[in-house]
């Protein structure tokens, strides 16, 4: 679990207060905080309390590499684990940046597209990037909605 904390509202000494605010933490959770300064915030993360290292979510790397995304509207894909991770900018501005379970591609393209509509961006003039791996067949269902389909 995780959330985005705008930088100028960051407590490093109150990260888990934050968290906790938008996700239940268990006692033996340890949580941890990765600064993203090209968005200007803090992503702050938990881990389970058996795990030696917290280390961030697999959502960091999405945020990251999303200013690699070649247009103005930055659309970044990771599936592994079955789950979707989502990450969405316009610009130098971060829309969204979430985790969602998808154990097949279609319920990621559920995500997607939901995603997509939530915050009204059009997919056929956007280009949608994914750092996991795409079938051919997989990147033809995107090809049918999406300007372009780019793998980082």
């Amino acid at each position: 679990m995780f959330t985005l904390v705008p930088s100028q509202f960051f407590d490093p000494a109150a990260a888990r207060e934050a968290l906790a605010e938008v996700a239940p933490l268990k006692g033996d959770e340890q949580v941890g905080y990765l600064d993203i300064p090209q968005y200007d915030a803090v992503l702050v993360y938990a881990t389970d309390g058996d795990s030696a290292v917290v280390a961030p979510p697999a959502v960091s790397e999405l945020l990251t590499r999303l200013p690699a995304c070649p247009e103005y509207n930055k659309i970044l894909c990771n599936r592994h684990d079955g789950r979707l991770d989502l990450a969405v900018a316009q610009g130098k501005s971060l829309l969204l940046a979430n985790s969602f379970p998808a154990p097949d591609f279609t319920t990621a393209e559920y995500y997607l597209f939901l995603s997509l509509n939530t915050l009204q961006l059009n997919p056929e003039i956007s280009t949608v990037c994914w750092l996991s791996p795409l079938s051919e067949e997989d990147k033809m269902s995107l090809y049918r909605y999406f300007k372009s389909v780019v793998q980082l």
